[in-house]
């Protein structure tokens, strides 16, 4: 079983939304785990993970989308 990676956070959920949706589309999993305080939301990360050997894939395609 190949671990899980973290590819990348943010403290805006919208963007975490839209980032794990256009992976999915892609036909990379993702999982998301939110680490943001439910009071205080600058406190904490949403971070989003991909399995190991789809890392570099994901990097690209996070890279290329986020360009335009």
């Amino acid at each position: 079983m190949d671990p899980w990676k973290k590819i990348f956070a943010t403290r805006n959920p919208a963007e975490a939304s839209i980032i794990q949706g256009m992976l999915e589309e892609n036909e990379v999993p993702v999982q998301i785990m939110n680490k943001q305080d439910s009071s205080y939301l600058n406190f904490g990360d949403i971070e989003l993970f991909v399995p190991g050997h789809l890392l570099e894939t994901a990097r690209q395609l996070i890279a290329k989308n986020l360009l335009n």
